[in-house]
């Protein structure tokens, strides 16, 4: 018997998002995410990547930006004009880049404003105890406050936060961002791990491409605001453009990145 194809849990279709009414950021962005799937938005820095996180959450318009173009479906609705809050309790929260955490609190006190939603104190309790069986080291710092924690803990913090709501979508920002490549991994092992065991869906945006490709199931490329290439993890990891331009594999010769940026290649990609 063949495997029935996963329901699809987010689609994003053709959008455009303007910054203060004049500036164009994304330029119809199309996306499609199935529930219980790792998928990863790749490329540079400004290529439009946390736009795109920040249309799905509802959080651009704290920066004036507004999609003018376009639909975002979440399990069939229409969430464009949902606030943030409401997104929440649909199941969908988004991890900030930065590792975004309130430097005066405790990590434990951090993590319980991400339970903001729920009303059961025996499920927060219960969502608490999760989230330190898969941080531990969050359990052994969760009294130091979180200002004199490390760049990992609070990244940890970050995502154990989010976790808190009990998510069915985390929208997962730079995870990797300033931390070093042991932490990196640590911390895509445990997005695996949640996606294997709690069945939850991720949809990350990262600038480190060989990573992502290594846990995700499927990516898209952007570039200036445009998807320029998808596919799944595995044939956008054997791709020789991909190899080239994002992993830095190229021929014999090594390209400076003014070559790189006039290359014929990528001009085709953007044509």
């Amino acid at each position: 018997m063949s495997e029935q194809p996963a329901k699809t849990m987010l689609e994003v279709n053709g959008i455009e998002v303007i910054y203060n009414h004049v500036i164009l950021v994304l330029k119809g962005v199309s996306l499609t995410v199935p529930e219980g799937g790792i998928v990863a938005i790749l490329g540079g820095n400004g290529a439009g990547k946390t736009t795109t996180l920040r249309a799905i959450s509802n959080l651009l318009k704290g920066e004036r930006g507004e999609v003018t173009k376009g639909s975002i479906e979440y399990r069939g609705e229409r969430i464009e004009n949902l606030t943030p809050s409401d997104l929440v309790r649909r199941g969908v929260v988004q991890v900030m880049e930065g590792r975004h955490c309130f430097a005066h609190l405790t990590i434990e006190e951090n993590l319980y404003t991400g339970a903001y939603t729920r009303t059961s104190k025996a499920e927060i309790a219960a969502n608490l105890e999760k989230v330190y069986s898969y941080f531990p080291r969050l359990k052994e710092r969760r009294k130091s406050q979180a200002a004199y924690t490390s760049g990992g803990e609070q990244q940890m913090c970050a995502i154990g936060r989010a976790l808190m709501s009990a998510p069915a979508l985390v929208l997962l920002d730079e995870p990797s961002m300033g931390l070093a490549p042991q932490l990196v991994e640590e911390v895509f092992n445990i997005v695996r791990e949640l996606n294997a065991k709690e069945g939850t869906t991720f949809l990350l945006a990262e600038q480190n491409t060989n990573m992502a490709l290594k846990y995700a199931n499927y990516g898209y490329i952007m570039e200036s605001g445009r998807v320029v290439m998808d596919g799944s993890a595995a044939e956008l990891a054997s791709n020789e453009d991909v190899k080239e331009f994002y992993l830095g594999v190229g021929g014999a010769e090594r390209k400076s990145f003014r070559d790189v940026k006039s290359y014929k290649r990528r001009k085709r990609w953007l044509a």
